[in-house]
């Protein structure tokens, strides 16, 4: 009942962000100064920021940008994860021994580390951020993908679909794909709240988002200041963060119990 409740909500969410253009109520990105800190209202239902722009309209925008671009680096790197895990997978040789040291160097480093190193070299910015954590989850789900597929080698209905003459795409598609899907699903619900954490981590620093997109990070970066004075600028950001990745955490540990 649980699990059916938050993927309503994020089903409702999903939705609201991919129309959140045509339905928020004021434009996220108009200044006026003279509507500073407003209250909540009707006209703003969440208030105005240090900037008289509309945090509720913000908050829908960067829904938008935070939610939206974890799940694509999600799907890309889940996809560049796959691709790998299965070639080093049924290629061996040199190809192997490659792919096996890289991913000894490379994952001896925390994925965040990994980030951060490509950040600084690409400049700050979401495209930047996508990069940086395309290319470091891409690393850790291989290796996590490859490692399955030599567990299932090993099983007798494999060995036996090999002697039947099953090979190739066939083998990948009838009896490698379904039996991994499992843990896919569960690494991209679990760890997109993660990823929506790296990004807003990465604005909030200064390395990610930049102004003025409303990103959830990005806003609790700019109001930080204003916290003691008015700590809703923060608080409703914050809250966004808390309540879309307490969602897919759920949704995850119910996908990985059953």
């Amino acid at each position: 009942m649980i699990k059916k409740i938050c993927l309503l909500l994020l089903s409702l969410i999903g939705i609201i962000s991919l129309f959140a253009p045509w339905i928020v109520p004021n434009d996220p990105y108009l200044i006026d100064t003279t509507k500073r800190f407003f209250n909540p209202s009707w006209q703003y239902p969440l208030g105005t920021d240090h900037l008289g722009r509309c945090i509720f309209s913000r908050i829908l925008i960067g829904m938008r940008y935070s939610v939206g671009s974890a799940l694509i680096i999600q799907l890309i790197s889940s996809g560049f994860s796959l691709a790998i895990a299965t070639i080093v997978t049924f290629r061996q040789g040199i190809t192997k021994k490659i792919f096996i040291r890289l991913w000894d160097i490379l994952l001896s480093f925390p994925i965040i580390i990994l980030a951060f190193a490509l950040i600084s070299v690409f400049g700050p910015g979401l495209r930047s951020v996508i990069i940086a954590l395309v290319f470091a989850q891409t690393i850790y789900y291989s290796r996590i993908f490859h490692n399955a597929m030599i567990s299932l080698s090993e099983m007798n209905y494999i060995k036996a679909a090999r002697v039947s003459g099953t090979t190739g795409i066939k083998l990948l598609k009838t009896h490698f794909i379904p039996h991994i899907l499992p843990t896919l699903y569960t690494l991209l619900s679990l760890d997109l709240g993660k990823v929506i954490l790296e990004i807003a981590g990465f604005s909030f620093i200064g390395l990610g988002v930049q102004a003025p997109i409303p990103e959830w990070g990005m806003m609790i970066d700019e109001g930080k200041q204003y916290m003691r004075q008015y700590p809703a600028l923060i608080i409703y950001p914050g809250i966004s963060i808390f309540m879309i990745v307490l969602l897919l955490h759920q949704v995850g540990v119910k996908k990985h119990a059953n």
